[in-house]
């Protein structure tokens, strides 16, 4: 039987990188195989080659056994191939439905995508309302949609780039029962992630790219993680500081602020301190950010920061007593992507202007600080945000704002798509903020990284916020069962507010 996929020699040069050095590799029918590598390997260059959004320099690829020229997306989708990007490919202005209609063949029709739709979000846990518009959904509601719009086109290769980033536990189960079965059915599956243990559960082979170039091809199931974590860093990976120390006093203090008309929200973030929100993408988790951001206003003492109310105040005004904020989209809303970095660093580095003139050079230096220190793969201050892969990118949003020295930092899904050392590198960047006094409060869908980061942990579900506990005083079923809502009455909850934050 001939391979699905063989690539030969794939060559893509970029004015400042090789992206893709002469890689070859070969993907079997119903073979699940990941692509493993820190941020700027090259991985997702290599997959938007298979998906014909980029044309190679070099090389050549084969396709059950022929050769062929994918030169663009609809020859990619002719031949079978779908891809579920790390940045999704929606259209904001569009509905779901629409959306997915788009990347289908002609004989579709609008009914026929509704009914499909309902019937394959409900057989694999990814049920969506197919007339919200885009621009209203969720990171994690968008990734089912691109999920879903492949999974219709009925692909004989399915290329995930990061699918599991923003999914639950349970959607990422539901979405391996379904790899599995489309393996089974002669599915092949190319998917790029950066867990490990996924990529131990699910893959049989795992080709290693470092530097633009394959360095390895091996069975995952024979790997522990730290060995994977080692040929992909060529190095071992490096350790969570510790973090033990007590609370100091008040810094944010919410009380009051309503999501939802019927459950006001109350929660106390310390100096010092680290408190995680978990809970399942499109719970609210947007709608918070936005409140302790200032791109939404709220009542004035609704949001206290080191006792000043400041729920009327916008963004800038935050930032100047102290506030920053991580926002889950990196681009165009944590980053714009044709500006340069340096340009980037500007957009909230109100150190970077006086009286209203800025200030190049120190704009040049913060961004080369950054650069250096959160280890940022990009040839210089003046690339454009947009040429960086998405963990580049989102190293060097966080270190922005964490080289900024906050009093307060409010982070959405920090170490969403970047590799293992990357990870450890930006949440030791945030414990060493703790350490120095910062009140830090971390939204992310990665259990593990709360309970590894947070002192205290509550979960957001339907709009409601649970009461605070400590970050061990939950296992993973009890915080599955909080994220549907069941958690026990206030009184009896373990309790989790410091002394401090007491009424």
């Amino acid at each position: 039987m001939p391979s699905r996929l063989s690539l030969h020699a794939i060559t893509k040069r970029y004015p400042a990188v090789v992206a893709n050095d002469a890689v070859s590799l070969t993907v079997q029918p119903g073979e699940i195989h990941a692509i493993l590598g820190e941020n700027g390997a090259g991985k997702s260059t290599l997959m938007k080659v298979i998906a014909g959004e980029v044309r190679p320099d070099a090389g050549s690829i084969e396709f059950d056994g022929q050769p062929v020229t994918i030169d663009g997306p609809a020859a990619a989708l002719a031949l079978g191939v779908a891809m579920v990007h790390q940045h999704f490919a929606l259209f904001d202005t569009l509905t779901v439905a629409e959306n997915i209609l788009l990347g289908l063949p002609a004989r579709w029709t609008p009914a026929a995508v509704r009914a499909r739709l309902a019937e394959v979000g409900s057989r694999y846990g990814l049920d969506i309302a197919p007339d919200v518009h885009v621009h209203e959904l969720s990171m994690g509601e968008r990734q089912r949609v691109e999920i879903l719009r492949a999974l219709l086109a009925a692909p004989r290769l399915l290329i995930l780039d990061e699918p599991t980033s923003v999914l639950t536990p349970q959607a990422v189960e539901r979405l391996f029962t379904t790899l599995r079965q489309l393996a089974a059915d002669g599915v092949s599956v190319l998917f790029i992630t950066h867990k490990l243990d996924e990529i131990r559960a699910l893959a049989s082979v795992c080709t290693v790219m470092r530097g633009g170039r394959v360095v390895a091809s091996v069975d995952p199931r024979t790997q522990t993680e730290q060995g994977l974590a080692r040929l992909m860093i060529g190095a071992d990976p490096p350790q969570i500081a510790a973090h033990d120390t007590p609370p100091g006093p008040p810094r944010l203090h919410i009380d009051g602020l309503c999501l939802r008309a019927d459950s006001p929200i109350r929660l106390t973030v310390c100096a010092g301190e680290i408190v995680g929100v978990a809970g399942i993408s499109g719970n609210g988790q947007r709608e918070l950010m936005a409140r302790l951001g200032g791109e939404t206003l709220s009542d004035p003492g609704c949001i206290m920061l080191d006792g000043l109310p400041v729920g009327r105040l916008g963004p800038r005004e935050r930032r100047q007593l102290g506030l920053r904020y991580v926002p889950e989209e990196r681009l165009r809303h944590g980053a714009v992507p044709e500006m340069s970095l340096a340009e980037n660093a500007l957009l909230t580095g109100d150190q970077l202007h006086e009286r209203g003139l800025i200030q190049p050079r120190r704009m040049r230096q913060f961004a080369e600080r950054v650069i250096e220190r959160f280890r940022v793969k990009a040839p210089d201050t003046q690339a454009r945000a947009g040429s960086l892969s998405g963990g580049n990118l989102q190293k060097f949003i966080i270190g922005r704002e964490v080289e900024s020295q906050p009093r307060v930092l409010v982070i959405n899904q920090p170490t969403w798509g970047v590799d293992v050392g990357a990870a450890v590198a930006i949440r030791n960047a945030l414990i060493a903020l703790r350490a120095q006094g910062c009140a830090l409060l971390v939204v992310s869908e990665e259990l593990d990284e709360l309970f590894e980061l947070c002192d205290r942990l509550v979960v957001l579900s339907q709009k409601r916020l649970s009461p605070a506990v400590p970050a061990h005083a939950l296992s993973v079923d009890e915080i599955g069962r909080w994220m549907a809502g069941l958690w026990p009455p206030p009184g009896s909850a373990p309790a989790g507010e410091p002394a401090q934050a007491a009424a």
